[in-house]
């Protein structure tokens, strides 16, 4: 047993996934609290998808990684929020013309400029694969993430649960709504690194939609959340190790069904705590 666990670390890759995995686990789940909370669920896919053109040119023109996909997630931002104020658009179908629009410019992208892009890796991770400057990316961008997170937490959960009251207190709504949406960029750019463009919005939605069904206040979601996110990483990578299957899926696959254990085993919220409690059987009056 001590074998099967120690043996994965003696190599330097798994040292390097790890780390990413955790850091990245940390910085999403946190995320992922107000993101299930205001409803952005979609507002996730949409730039989780977006990032792709950037990751494809960022790699052509040589530039880090993290830089052509958080400018990507801005750049998507930005266009959602435009053809929402413009009045004649709905939210979600902004939405959902932004991230196909971009991600169909990706796999074009892919298509014409071939050399040197893994398709696989970008999609859907490769969190084995990560060298010492892709991890040193990742760090940086996860401690400014769970930094603005911790520094302005009392005011973005007011925010969250009451915008007006937040407006009435003088506190600038408009501008932490943004550092949540820009948060939310950074957050994906870096989960893009172990699990991929298409799985990542589960990692920034799943670890918040089970700690909400086990908690109530923010702070114990936040604790909750961060621990299915560790929990399933961890997890992830041993599995993908000794079955030789690849992690980032293997990572969302836990992460899905730990939700599903608490929406069957939650003390009041769960299915079988809702099948036990007696129904209520109201008096008729004749």
């Amino acid at each position: 047993m001590i074998a099967w666990l120690l043996d994965p670390f003696t190599f330097d890759f798994m040292l390097r996934a790890l780390a990413v995995v955790v850091a990245t686990g940390v910085a999403s789940a946190l995320l992922s609290c107000w993101i299930v909370h205001m409803g952005w669920s979609l507002m996730g896919d949409a730039v989780s998808h977006a990032v792709l053109p950037g990751v494809v040119i960022a790699s052509i023109a040589g530039l880090p990684f993290a830089v052509g996909a958080l400018a990507a997630a801005l750049v998507a931002v930005v266009l959602i929020g435009g053809l929402r104020e413009a009045g004649d658009v709905r939210e979600d179908t902004a939405m959902g013309i932004v991230f196909t629009g971009l991600f169909s410019l990706g796999l074009v992208l892919i298509t014409l400029f071939p050399s040197g892009q893994d398709l696989q890796g970008i999609l859907f991770g490769n969190v084995l694969g990560i060298g010492d400057a892709d991890l040193v990316q990742v760090l940086v961008v996860v401690a400014v993430v769970v930094t603005a997170l911790l520094v302005l937490r009392r005011d973005l959960v007011l925010v969250a649960f009451d915008h007006r009251h937040a407006r009435s207190l003088g506190l600038p709504v408009r501008a932490l709504i943004g550092v949540l949406l820009v948060s939310l960029a950074a957050a994906t750019v870096a989960g893009v690194q172990a699990v991929g463009v298409i799985l990542v919005v589960a990692t920034l939605v799943v670890p918040g939609a089970t700690a909400q069904l086990l908690v109530d206040t923010m702070r114990g979601m936040a604790v909750v959340a961060v621990a299915v996110a560790l929990v399933s990483g961890i997890g992830g990578l041993y599995l993908g190790y000794h079955l030789d299957l690849p992690p980032g899926p293997v990572i969302v696959l836990l992460q899905c069904l730990l939700f599903v254990a608490a929406q069957l085993g939650a003390p009041r919220r769960g299915l079988l705590a809702r099948l036990r409690r007696p129904r209520r059987v109201d008096s008729l009056v004749p």
